[in-house]
């Protein structure tokens, strides 16, 4: 994975897009970068006051995406948001005026506040410094209209009524929505579940991991390669089991009691045996899902670490061609400078100049 530099994350945050990829891609790389942590969310915040109102939508799913991926791996980043979670709501509340933005980020903090990401108290204050700015600016929009209603003259009281029952009507819609948008969260839980194609999935529900590094990854390929349906001499003794153990019909034959014992005791030595070896099964499927995952999420890293490399022999392709071009016109201008060689020799030096006398004396 790529190291992590200022200019690197600015770059990642400005080709940000809303899909579902770009933000887990990204939100992958910030995780595996844990350690600049503070740098990252104040880098972050920076851009976010400076983009549109719907990429702040985007860079909140980021957020929202980081916050809870990275909670098995330690702590930092949902404690680092937390402390400048409240400014970027008041941001905002201040400067944005979407309802689906508003719509999106309250299904946010009600995720949050579900799982406990964080406490009542925090998405109380977060809840309310979103809303108190939009809902001034609402007050304001109402109260300058009311005022051009009053200037209507006898009908001014009638149409400031109007326009409370207005306001009012609003709110309960609102409420109404509200009410009926809740069941939808646990389908946006969903895996890869989007509305118009864009990231309103809140977070994946089976996010990718960590990438493990090449050597964790080639011993758990290693422990599949003697797992235990690589296992060929237990195979081949489950196979060599003599067939009396398993057929019922062969009970009749049994001629007296010894023969019988000998019979039971190679059954519970059979029995043993299989037992052990479904047990080595079962292991080895769960090994099996791990792997899987892990070569999931290697796969995922190879894929950007590609990706970034032909973008970055890309580029230097193109420096070479100007480089070669710099050549070529270098060799051009070289080629029509005058030969040296073609000049006089003046080793024993030039002859003297003419005096001012010899100039104008005439003869």
């Amino acid at each position: 994975m790529s190291a992590f530099s200022e200019s690197a994350l600015l770059k990642k945050l400005e080709e940000l897009n809303s899909s579902q990829q770009s933000i887990q891609t990204l939100s992958l790389w910030l995780i595996h970068h844990r350690k600049h942590h503070a740098p990252i969310v104040k880098t972050w915040l920076k851009e976010l006051q400076t983009v549109s109102e719907g990429k702040k939508l985007t860079f909140m799913y980021l957020a929202n995406d980081v916050i809870q991926n990275s909670k098995k791996k330690g702590p930092e980043y949902g404690k680092e948001f937390s402390h400048i979670l409240p400014k970027v709501f008041t941001h905002i509340g201040e400067t944005c005026s979407s309802d689906k933005l508003f719509g999106s980020l309250g299904r946010i903090l009600n995720i949050w506040e579900e799982r406990g990401v964080y406490d009542s108290k925090q998405i109380k204050e977060y809840r309310g410094r979103l809303n108190k700015e939009h809902k001034d600016s609402a007050a304001a929009t109402s109260s300058a209209t009311a005022g051009e209603n009053n200037t209507n003259g006898s009908h001014g009281g009638t149409s400031k009524e109007k326009s409370e029952k207005r306001e009012k009507r609003k709110h309960e819609e609102s409420k109404t929505k509200v009410k009926r948008s809740r069941p939808q969260v646990a389908v946006e839980e969903k895996p890869n579940i989007s509305q118009n194609g864009d990231a309103t999935h809140l977070s994946p529900y089976l996010p990718l991991g960590e990438p493990p590094e090449p050597e964790e990854l080639i011993k758990a390929l290693a422990n599949i390669e003697n797992s235990a349906s690589s296992d060929a001499v237990v195979r081949e003794r489950i196979a060599n089991l003599p067939p009396e153990i398993s057929e019922i019909g062969c009970l009749s034959k049994l001629e007296d009691k010894d023969a019988a014992k000998s019979l039971a005791k190679q059954v519970n030595e059979a029995v043993l045996l299989l037992n052990e070896y479904n047990t080595r099964l079962a292991a080895e499927m769960e090994e099996r899902t791990k792997l899987a995952s892990m070569l999931r999420d290697f796969q995922a890293e190879q894929k950007e670490l590609l990706a970034q490399a032909e973008k970055r022999l890309e580029e230097y392709k193109q420096k070479l061609n100007r480089m070669v071009a710099v050549q070529k016109e270098i060799r051009d201008h070289l080629s029509n400078l005058p030969d040296l060689t073609q000049l006089p020799d003046v080793t024993g030096g030039l002859a003297p100049l003419p005096s001012a006398g010899d100039l104008f004396n005439i003869h």
